[in-house]
């Protein structure tokens, strides 16, 4: 008895002690990243640990930026009280400045020599302070001709680099980034402009619309950056809201983004570099992105506040600051307050891996990676982070099996060639071997086959006693390869075929299509590894191939076409004897092939459904006794009918969900009524 006690109260012990790793008591969930790009849940990687929402008897309002100076003061630009508000970490007063010069001051940022910039919108125009409050300089609209007679000065952000160069993202100014040189004043010119977003209606109207149409159109132009920072290296980051945007740009000197990196959020208004380089970016919903250097994302948390006043959560995030300790601070705008968070002992464990692994101590970084792991089994950075370890250490097969853990093709791809290429070193004489036995046995085989046609024989007699029809039928698909307009002709009015050996070819055909979607190799599959969804696969097979073939039998009916049902769907299906007789080695080659390799699978795959799009022209062409142009018509008019049905299926579909719940809405009613008479 005493021994299940002691076993029970350790399981409870380790139970509890796991769930304190696992997740702190927070108001909010933190996810991180797999390797398809989709969230998953994690253990919590930032606690608020305080709130500051004054400092001493001093109160900020609608606070729009924040920064925190070397000696560790947090500055805040006060934009409700039209000054520059200074304070300690605990929430101690230090100074208040710029009341007397400033208006509306909406972004702020402290210089490599302590210099406070700071952009009003209001004065248009940035004015610089010493770190005690002293006013030094300003800079107001630039003049000249290059920065644009009708170009907009409303100054939002604004950031510094180490050769005193000047970044301002102005409101309404979408030529770019506005650059000025701090020691002399001078517009140097604009810099990594937005690209502009143009939908699909805009380029339609374009191609269509004549000069005066398009003069009426509003102009497209590109969004404007909402924040900008810059780190150590003198690399600059900012952020954009709007659709078909990059959200989150990481940009050199030429003013070329080297992330690729998606943000998750349509409103990012603020971005923080991190001592590991690592990124943080703040949405105007209340998460906050947290990348590696490379664009990778390490988690996501926080969120918006329901009203509850909930620790961790926000109301408007305007601004993020990240000080020497590593602590994440972020301005509520609304709430008038500062969140501190700390990062968890599962935080620190990624980041202590991501320290040794950028350092090139791959050695070491493998065993905080592991325990990451341990901890969090969904954790995929971390497989990605341990084979490039494994990688780095030339262990390439279990960096193999780490980066297929992770999803990360380009590393499974680099470890994959060298494990081949180990494997060649080892193997090729022996696969030389194979292959020239294998081709000495074909001559052989037909060599004698030649002289004494022994299979022939035996085929015949076969054939001839038990009159396999359907076999032969099955085997005459064979001939679409060299004499694809006589087996055509055969079909329609020889009756070769039949439409039990269509039907056959059919379900290969489907099987094939199957394989292909699960069973391509890793580095070429477009479906989530593990996940199988062979309902809906069957039912879009089946439901395209009877919307191609019926709406093709129809057009060709009312167009005096002479193709029967029956010789249409035979010959479709036996158009795909290419597929049939090369996709299997695609297959199979895709397993053994790189990315580097890639062009060679693609053009086998081009090849392979162009052949089978030239034998549907013919098709519908000879069996119907068109033209070439009259089956180029015919073709665009079933694509037509095809679009036609589809839509009206979706209509369909829309009506009758609306009329299911208008009957379920009605029956909840009655039932409602009947309950409360």
């Amino acid at each position: 008895m005493k021994k299940i006690v002691a076993l029970i109260l350790l399981s409870l012990i380790v139970f509890t002690q796991s769930a304190d790793v696992l997740q702190a008591n927070t108001a909010y969930k933190t996810f991180t990243e797999d390797g398809y790009g989709r969230y998953v849940e994690t253990q919590t990687a930032y606690t608020v640990s305080e709130t500051i929402v004054r400092f001493g008897d001093e109160l900020f309002t609608q606070a729009q930026d924040m920064k925190i100076s070397r000696s560790g003061f947090i500055y805040v630009a006060d934009t409700g009280n039209g000054r520059v508000l200074v304070g300690t970490k605990s929430g101690e007063f230090v100074r208040a400045f710029g009341e007397d010069v400033l208006q509306k001051p909406t972004g702020l940022f402290i210089s490599h020599d302590d210099l406070v910039y700071v952009a009003d919108e209001n004065k248009m125009k940035v004015f610089v302070f010493t770190e005690n409050g002293e006013l030094v300089n300003e800079f107001g609209r630039p003049e000249g001709i290059l920065f644009g007679e009708t170009a907009n000065f409303v100054p939002q952000k604004v950031a510094v680099d180490k050769r005193d160069n000047v970044y301002i993202i102005s409101r309404g100014n979408a030529n770019g980034i506005i650059q000025i040189n701090a020691n002399t004043g001078q517009f140097l010119g604009y810099y990594a402009p937005n690209a502009t977003a143009v939908s699909p209606l805009t380029a339609f109207r374009k191609l269509i619309f004549t000069e005066e149409q398009l003069d009426k159109m509003l102009d497209v132009v590109p969004s404007t950056s909402t924040n900008i920072n810059i780190d150590e290296k003198g690399l600059v980051y900012n952020v954009s809201q709007g659709e078909r945007v990059q959200a989150l740009r990481k940009l050199n000197v030429a003013g070329r983004n080297i992330l690729d990196t998606r943000v998750q959020d349509d409103f990012p208004v603020s971005v923080e570099i991190g001592s590991l380089e690592n990124i943080f970016v703040g949405a105007e919903d209340g998460f906050i992105y947290e990348y590696t250097s490379e664009g990778n994302l390490l988690f996501v948390f926080g969120g918006q506040d329901d009203g509850r006043q909930r620790v961790g959560l926000f109301r408007r995030l305007s601004a993020l600051a990240v000080d020497d300790n590593d602590h994440l601070y972020a301005l509520d705008s609304d709430r008038n307050q500062i969140q501190l968070f700390k990062p968890t002992e599962f935080a620190d464990l990624v980041h202590e891996a991501l320290y040794l692994y950028q350092n090139g101590d791959y050695e070491a970084s493998k065993g905080p990676w592991e325990e990451v792991i341990r901890l969090n089994g969904l954790f995929d950075f971390a497989y990605q982070g341990l084979g490039e370890a494994l990688y780095k250490e030339e262990q390439y097969g279990e960096a193999l099996t780490a980066f297929r853990q992770a999803k990360y093709i380009t590393g499974y791809s680099n470890a994959f060639w060298e494990v081949r290429n180990l494997w060649m070193r080892e193997h090729i004489m022996t696969l030389i071997f194979i292959i020239v036995l294998i081709v000495v046995l074909v001559k052989v085989y037909g060599y004698f086959e030649r002289k004494t046609k022994t299979v022939k024989t035996f085929l015949d007699k076969l054939t001839e006693k038990y009159r396999l029809t359907f076999f032969q039928d099955v085997a005459f698909i064979r001939h679409m390869i060299k004499h694809p307009l006589n087996t055509l002709y055969s079909i329609q009015y020889e009756n070769k075929g039949s439409v039990f050996s269509a039907s056959f070819w059919l379900i290969i055909l489907y099987v094939m299509y199957i394989i292909d979607r699960y069973f391509t190799g890793f580095i070429f599959r477009n479906v989530v590894e593990g996940e199988y969804a062979l309902g809906m696969d069957t039912a879009l097979f089946f439901g395209l191939f009877a919307l191609v073939v019926g709406s093709n039998y129809l057009i060709t009916t009312i167009n005096d076409g002479e193709g029967k049902f029956k010789h249409v769907f035979i010959g479709f299906v036996y158009s795909f004897m290419p597929y049939f007789l090369f996709k299997p080695w695609t297959i199979l080659i895709s397993n053994v092939l790189t990315l580097n390799e890639q062009y060679l699978l693609s053009l086998a795959n081009t090849l392979i459904y162009a052949w089978v799009a030239v034998l549907i022209f013919m098709m519908i062409k000879e069996m119907n006794d068109y033209t070439i142009r009259e089956t180029i018509k015919i073709i665009f008019i079933t694509i037509f009918m095809m679009i036609i049905t589809l839509l009206s299926l979706f209509i369909i579909y829309i009506l009758v969900v609306q009329m299911v719940q208008f009957v379920v809405s009605v029956f909840n009613e009655g039932v409602y009524r009947f309950e409360n008479r």
